[in-house]
């Protein structure tokens, strides 16, 4: 947005009302540890860390929270590594969560005057070990739940963002097909990756395709996002008659805001209200198959 437009819907609009919004939010699913994101991804690193063993040093730092992205990196170097792995915790690429996270991981990397050699793992949306540790997660509780439907639903983007991300500026969202395959013309497009993680799954699961959905959640007013919206995606599904259904929540690699409490408290109430019952499937957390999942990546470039 033009700088003057950003301004006003910033202290016009969001900041008026949504930090007290987002707390009321936070409260109801803060811990005696504090934020589950935070307790999440600490014991994944830990997890990572033991899988990696004595040689690597495993730091994780937040974009927006503490522990910051700048302190995990002082301590990295302050430890003598010579070479950083930046790992950004995004499965689908978008300009918006790895760009930011990356950009600013490296500007406080170049805050330091002696620089270590660093490099980054990109998207990992259909890597058979992102893959298999989400269905690892998910395939008990499915079992037990036996649902008549599965929705995976993914963090929203507006549609600015997904027509950026095409350079031939005539593919992406022109069609209804137009993310059933992940090509070139779309190869950073989030939306076609979050299609191509639901195909994944859904093989991993032996799911009847028939038997599933994809949409998005999260969305802001102000700008068109992403479809089909979670919360009429639960109204369609309904509708159709289906009554216990099950919500993955595969953009997310630890379980938080988003899917704790828009989907767990806040979509659940939805769907009890219409009258049925919902299941939301863990998030991959600190699972040992992810934790040993993200260590095999480091080692891919280390």
């Amino acid at each position: 947005m033009p700088r003057p437009v950003r301004w006003l819907l910033l202290n016009g609009v969001i900041l008026p009302f949504r930090p007290r919004r987002s707390a009321e939010a936070y409260e109801k699913i803060w811990t005696d540890d504090g934020s589950p994101l935070t307790n999440h991804t600490g014991a994944l690193a830990a997890g990572v860390g033991h899988q990696l063993g004595d040689r690597y040093v495993v730091r994780f730092g937040m974009r927006y929270q503490e522990p910051s992205l700048a302190l995990a990196l002082d301590e990295l170097i302050d430890a003598g590594c010579e070479r950083i792995v930046l790992v950004p915790l995004f499965p689908q690429y978008a300009s918006a969560s790895s760009g930011s996270a990356l950009e600013a991981a490296l500007a406080a990397a170049g805050q330091r005057w002696n620089v270590p050699n660093v490099s980054s793992i990109g998207d990992f949306y259909d890597d058979p070990l992102f893959l298999d540790a989400v269905a690892a997660v998910a395939a008990e509780p499915l079992a037990e739940f036996q649902p008549d439907h599965v929705l995976f639903s993914y963090h929203g983007l507006p549609e600015s963002q997904i027509l950026k991300s095409d350079p031939s500026g005539s593919w992406c969202l022109s069609t209804s097909s137009c993310c059933e395959v992940v090509g070139s013309v779309n190869r950073f497009c989030y939306r076609a990756q979050a299609h191509a993680t639901t195909r994944g799954l859904i093989e991993r699961l032996g799911l009847d395709p028939k038997d599933t959905s994809t949409a998005f959640q999260s969305r802001l007013a102000g700008q068109k996002w992403i479809e089909p919206y979670t919360d009429v995606e639960f109204q369609r599904l309904h509708g159709a008659g289906v009554r216990r259904l099950a919500v993955l929540t595969p953009s997310f690699t630890a379980d938080c805001l988003e899917t704790i409490e828009e989907i767990g408290i806040r979509g659940r109430e939805q769907w009890e209200t219409l009258g049925g019952d919902l299941l939301l499937v863990p998030c991959v957390n600190s699972h040992p198959l992810w934790a040993q999942g993200v260590a095999d990546m480091v080692r891919r470039i280390a």
